[in-house]
């Protein structure tokens, strides 16, 4: 009976240790420093996850308090709100408390952004 308690036991830590690793949690305020060939600039985001979807606001050039909203699986992350400038979108990976990748503004054109989270939500 001992034996197979341990049987069981190690099966189970077997069966998590193969267990994909935890995706980010980026619930909190981002300062994203955006370059565009139009110009560059910094976005806050102030975004809230919810498993793998994400909601909040933009705060920018573009606006204040303009919703967002997204995904993210694993480290990728998408998401995205709509401007006078067309549906601005932002596509990258998370590594922590930093975030990097592409964005498109719309008629505005693509661009790159990095940055970090500046305070947890």
């Amino acid at each position: 009976m001992r034996s197979l308690r341990i049987l069981s036991f190690s099966l189970c830590v077997l069966a998590f240790a193969g267990s994909p690793v935890a995706g980010q949690d980026v619930t909190g305020r981002w300062i994203l420093s955006v370059e565009l060939s139009a110009g560059s600039g910094d976005a806050t985001f102030v975004l809230q996850q919810h498993g793998d979807s994400l909601s909040g606001t933009y705060s920018g050039v573009l606006g204040q308090g303009v919703r967002v909203s997204g995904k993210i699986q694993g480290d990728e992350v998408e998401f995205s709100f709509d401007s006078e400038a067309g549906t601005i979108t932002y596509e990258g990976k998370v590594s922590g408390t930093t975030m990097k990748g592409t964005c498109d503004y719309g008629a505005l054109g693509p661009g790159t952004f990095e940055g970090r989270k500046v305070e947890n939500g």
